[in-house]
């Protein structure tokens, strides 16, 4: 009965995570595309930032529905929608003849990413035993860091097919995806994981906690005891009903003094999430080593290497998040990001673009946003919020996430032209020094907690 259970949860969490898959992949596929669609329609800088931020203004719209109506209506309804949402855009970016049609189907993609990065991580904290809650969240991370690893790949093998792909050929259409304009083919590669999402999630349940939430008690008990065992699942939807108690959440429940560290938290943790310099990295990555003297396959080359990295060290986070806990690791990862990054700008500020050690130095940065910075944000703001407004609380935190990142989408490619690279790595490292103070004096331990005992302590302050 146990393993039944134990397997129940792990595939209900990896399906969830699928929403993780599509994130990572939207937002790494444009770091092979990029060079193309510049070519292609001759984009000024900030036609290209524009280009690769319209999806993130999408995703800001996607996370401000997704708060409101993932508490109304429920999670399972928003995470179909997003895999709707995104199933459409990927076909939408690869038949759309004009820029502008490619930039509202990449606006609709980013609005199903958004509501998928909020929903997701509060779906699988919402089933998860306390014991393991951090390294269940930390899933939907590593599908994120999958779904970039998957692109990357993916933009290679269309690259690679395209340069010995014969001049000629029958099939007209894979002709024009995969050779003429291959950046094409490259965006139709992410209708996969969108039809696969969406076909998992056929056999997912509700969030039993938002059941019981909503007063579906013996709905929410019976799958909560089917996910987590009968004695936690008991002890939880008491602590749920009594919370009900106390009335329906409003956002003004934030901006009262025992929450404002937790809001602060769930604000800044994000924001330097993405000023950390990751998206640089995996929106600019071909472009930054293209300009370092380093030919464009080889660029994608080492672009495949940066995601496999990225991926491998977030089972660090997977393995240690429960155990040794979330403060000490953000500390490590924060202070090691610092560094790393300073090294990687000093690397460029020399001209010593060809040493082997600037891809050491950049491995390092990705090794430590990997088990620290990237999954841990996810972690942190499903666990601190109250049941009655965590859905929206979620929101509030992811979309200033994607509103960081948009800026960082908008504005590195300016900071490249005009500062330098080393000079916007350095940027970075600025931002990572002020996250590591921001954990070291805000950031409680929250690792074996229920997420009602961490509303409880809270609410006793």
């Amino acid at each position: 009965m146990i393993e039944k259970k134990r397997y129940m949860l792990f595939l209900v969490c990896c399906i969830s995570a699928l929403g993780g898959l599509l994130f990572g992949f939207d937002m790494a596929v444009i770091s092979g595309i990029l060079p193309f669609v510049q070519k292609q329609f001759n984009l000024t800088a900030v036609q290209e930032g524009w280009f690769v931020s319209s999806a993130l203004v999408g995703c800001i719209a996607g996370v401000a529905m997704s708060g409101e109506l993932g508490d109304r209506l429920g999670r399972k309804k928003m995470l179909v929608l997003s895999a709707i949402l995104f199933l459409f855009a990927a076909i939408g970016c690869t038949l759309f003849a004009t820029f502008f049609w490619i930039i509202v189907a990449r606006i609709l993609a980013g609005i199903g990413v958004g509501i998928a990065s909020n929903i997701v991580p509060l779906y699988i904290s919402e089933i998860a035993p306390s014991k393991i809650r951090g390294r269940l969240v930390t899933y939907y991370q590593l599908a994120v860091t999958f779904g970039i690893l998957l692109a990357y790949l993916s933009n290679a093998a269309v690259l690679k097919f395209s340069l010995l792909a014969p001049i000629e050929s029958s099939n007209q259409l894979l002709h024009f995806l995969f050779v003429e304009q291959i950046w094409r083919g490259m965006f139709s590669i992410g209708t996969v994981p969108a039809l696969l999402f969406i076909v998992g999630l056929i056999f997912i349940p509700e969030s039993p906690r938002w059941l019981i939430q909503k007063r579906r008690q013996a709905e929410g008990v019976k799958l909560l005891t089917e996910l987590i065992g009968r004695e936690e699942a008991e002890k939880d939807a008491a602590n749920i009903k009594s919370n009900q108690d106390e009335g329906e959440g409003s956002y003004k429940d934030l901006l009262s003094p025992r929450m404002r560290r937790a809001l602060l938290l769930g604000l800044l943790l994000p924001l330097f999430s993405q000023f950390s310099g990751i998206n640089a990295i995996i929106y600019y990555g071909p472009s930054i080593l293209n300009s370092a003297g380093i030919s464009l396959s080889n660029s994608f080359q080492s672009q495949v290497i940066f995601g496999l990295a990225n991926m491998l060290f977030t089972f660090i986070a997977v393995w240690k998040v429960d155990a040794l806990g979330r403060r000490p690791l953000y500390l490590i990862g924060t202070a090691g990001a610092s560094f790393s990054l300073f090294i990687t700008g000093l690397f460029f500020y020399t001209g010593a673009t060809n040493s082997m050690f600037l891809l050491v130095a950049v491995l390092a940065f990705l090794a430590c946003f990997a088990f620290s910075i990237g999954p841990l944000k996810f972690v942190v703001a499903s666990e601190i919020f109250p049941a009655k407004i965590r859905g929206r609380a979620m929101a509030l935190s992811i979309m200033v996430m994607w509103i960081a990142d948009t800026i960082v989408g908008q504005l590195t490619p300016i900071f490249l032209q005009e500062l330098g690279v080393a000079s916007t790595f350095w940027i970075f490292a600025i931002f990572c020094c002020v996250a590591f103070i921001t954990v070291y004096l805000l950031l409680p331990e929250t690792k074996g907690k229920s997420l009602e005992d961490i509303e409880h302590s809270w609410m006793n302050k």
